[in-house]
This record gives structure tokens, sequence and C-alpha cells, in this order.
């Protein structure tokens, strides 16, 4: 069932006072697969959360939101985990928007064909699920993606997903196939930069399901590392994001229909 409601009314969740400035994390980092990983929440909730962060990697602005996504919701209470997927070797956030500089573009192609392939990311999600269950205690899981992760989202929620619930905020190459694949629920969270095409495309085609909420007023990567939130109206849109994701998983975590 397609919707572009919001989802605000009822809401279970109020996130807390975000910091805009020096934020202290929470959580810790530990090795999954090899791999540093920030993890956070409390230690013995049976329910967790992968997220997959942007091509920048570990930012203030993406640490705040695990953060936000462990501990806000006193009903159900998640570990979070955030695996650094490109080994140390994030994309340079001075490198995007490339617009016309050649240069730009020609690192961010060469970053895309490298460590931004996502088979080499969808290889090894479910070794880290998997060793996450054994070590955490983890029980049942949602996937929140960013921008290049939101294509990771998209792709790890089709036949035999490990997940329950997806979200992707501000996704990058939203595709209506992926969406014809959907197999469970799914919130996306469009920026003023998404294709609108791309996306009513995406929504006609999946049946799970879904919420479409779009923030045309804010920058492709305004829940993670492009999020300026010293801005009081980004800070805002920021929070009422990770709202929005936090009141969905708590919908779908603990019933929902799949495919």
């Amino acid at each position: 069932m397609a919707s572009t409601e919001s989802t605000q009314s009822q809401a279970c969740c109020n996130t807390p006072a975000v910091v805009s400035k020096g934020y202290k994390q929470k959580g810790e980092y530990i090795d999954v697969q090899g791999m540093k990983t920030y993890a956070t929440g409390p230690k013995d909730a049976k329910q967790g959360i992968l997220i997959i962060y942007d091509i920048f990697g570990f930012f203030d602005q993406t640490i705040q939101g695990a953060d936000i996504l462990a501990y806000t919701d006193k009903d159900h209470s998640y570990q979070v985990f955030m695996p650094d997927f490109f080994d140390g070797k994030p994309a340079d956030i001075s490198w995007y928007p490339p617009g016309d500089d050649k240069d730009k573009q020609a690192k961010l192609g060469e970053f895309f064909k490298t460590q931004g392939a996502p088979p080499k990311t969808l290889e090894r999600i479910p070794k880290v699920i998997e060793e996450l269950k054994k070590s955490k205690g983890v029980e049942k899981w949602a996937i929140l993606g960013f921008c290049w992760g939101g294509k990771i989202v998209n792709l790890s929620s089709q036949e035999g997903s490990l997940f329950k619930v997806a979200a992707a905020a501000h996704p990058a190459m939203v595709a209506a196939e992926d969406a014809k694949a959907t197999t469970i629920p799914y919130i996306m969270l469009p920026s003023e930069e998404e294709s609108k095409d791309d996306v009513e495309e995406w929504q006609k085609n999946i049946k799970t399901e879904n919420v479409v909420e779009w923030f045309p007023d804010q920058v492709h990567g305004w829940m993670a590392a492009r999020g300026d939130i010293e801005d009081e109206k980004v800070k805002k849109a920021y929070e009422k994001g990770y709202k929005l994701v936090l009141d969905f998983f708590h919908k779908h975590m603990t019933s929902y229909t799949k495919l």
C-alpha cells in the first residue's frame, strides 16, 4: 500500500535536542568482520539497526543520528551498528558537488567503481549480521541508508531480506526495478536534489507498505555528512527525518506481512 501522507500524527518518538556543534558520541568503535564499526545503544536490546552511511563515511551528523535511533524510542530500544564498508578510505567531502569540475568528477567516478561498488558492500552484509546476532544477541533487524547507502538498502530489501523494515534518506540511484523486488515495508525521505520522476516511478512499483516524505528545501545529504545542523532550518529537518524513520521502524519491527 503506497502512501505519501506524513507519519507525524500519533508519533511515538520525540527526538532529543540535537547538538549543532562538538557532538560527543554515546557509543564506541568495535571490530566487525575486520571493519571499524560504530556501535551504540543498550547492549541488552534484541532489536538492531544497521546503518549504511553515505560515501563520506563517519561524520558527527551521522554518529549523532545513530545515537538518536538507539536511545529515543523507550518502548523499542535498539543496538545500532555502522560499519566502515570503505575500510578507512571514504570519498573526500570536498569532491561534492562536483559540478563542472573534471577532476572532482573523475575522483567520484573512480570511487564508485572501486570502494563504492554496491556488490562489494552487499556481499559483506550477511556476514556482518551473522556475527552481530551471535556476539550481540540481536534477533531482528532494520536497515537505514543515506545517499549511496540508500541504493544498498534498496538492494538489501528484496527476496530473502535479512531485515524487517527499511529506510532511505536522500537516496542515490533510485530505480523502479528495485521497487518491484522489494519485500519489506519501506520509508524514503528524498531531498530537493532527488529526481521526482525516479521517485514517483519507484513508488508506483513498490508493493509493500511504504511512505515517501519529501524534504524539498533540503540538500542531498541533510541527514548525514552534508547536513549543516548549525542552520536552524536544517536542524529541524534533521530532527524530523530521524523522527519519521523511528516512527516507521516502531510500527513495523513488531509485526509485518512479508510478500
